[in-house]
């Protein structure tokens, strides 16, 4: 009698939290998802929203501009969360390493992170903005972007890195050199194993976050020129909010939703699932 009390007072407790997240990420969700089964086009609301049925995933798999946003997508993220992860490894070094200063130091190394993106996206438009207009070109629009996106969430990852830098006992290190283990060796059989669960955790955060990315681009290049940097992301906002077709926008967020967290459970069941091996 009194666990089922117990049991009850703590899904009280829980309940605002459980609201709050069923009504801000649960809701939009499910109406993204109505939504993509309708043909709900604001430029002709005399149709009202007829049920299409997977009419607009169809859509979705012919439609070449989508694919390439996609492909632009992947491309970004696979080379900005690369850098990122190496150089937010150099400074998390480094910084573990630092003596003298090391909280001002910290501090100063996060202030990129502190920055809003859009604040981020402008500074970097500007730098680039010049007489060469690397904006207006193709290929070389995605140096800003690659970059600004580098410069501003690298300091993430490194916060993380030193968390899991911080957690491994010094003894260990001195265990290692007195077994007479090269700095290399010290890093390579020591301090990777350990931050492993850090560098996974610093992984899904900034591949799930580049896979969305929108309003760095957006306020960057807007996509531009032309359609040479945009995201799926970007896409979505233009078939949603610009051209007003809620039906074939939903489907699209939800795609990105799919991919999205397919991504999250892929790392989660290899990655994760080694770390758990290896710990048992």
């Amino acid at each position: 009698m009194q666990a089922r009390g117990e049991a009850r007072l703590a899904w009280l407790l829980l309940a605002p939290a459980v609201g709050s997240v069923v009504a801000i990420a649960l809701f939009p969700l499910a109406w993204a998802v109505r939504e993509s089964f309708h043909l709900h086009d604001l430029r002709a609301p005399w149709l009202g929203e007829p049920w299409i049925g997977l009419a607009n995933y169809a859509e979705a798999v012919t439609d070449g501009r989508l694919w390439l946003s996609l492909a632009h997508t992947v491309g970004f993220a696979v080379v900005s969360v690369a850098l990122e992860l190496a150089l937010g490894l150099l400074l998390a070094l480094a910084l573990h390493r630092a003596v003298a200063a090391r909280g001002p130091v910290r501090t100063l190394a996060l202030i990129p992170w502190a920055l809003p993106t859009v604040v981020a996206a402008l500074l970097w438009r500007f730098l680039f903005d010049g007489p060469t207009d690397w904006l207006a070109d193709p290929l070389r629009a995605w140096s800003p972007i690659v970059l600004a996106d580098v410069w501003k969430t690298t300091p993430f990852v490194t916060l993380l890195l030193l968390a899991g830098l911080q957690t491994i006992d010094e003894s260990l290190y001195e265990a290692a050199r007195i077994d007479g283990a090269t700095d290399w060796q010290q890093f390579r059989h020591l301090t990777l194993p350990m931050l492993r669960p850090a560098l996974l955790v610093a992984l899904i955060f900034r591949t799930l976050d580049a896979f969305r990315v929108f309003d760095l681009i957006y306020a960057l290049t807007g996509g531009g020129p032309g359609t040479a940097t945009e995201p799926i992301s970007l896409y979505a906002f233009t078939v949603l909010l610009q051209n007003l077709r809620f039906g074939y926008g939903s489907a699209i967020g939800v795609i990105v939703f799919i991919v999205t967290f397919g991504l999250a459970l892929f790392y989660v069941r290899t990655v994760g699932a080694g770390l758990l091996e290896e710990e048992t």
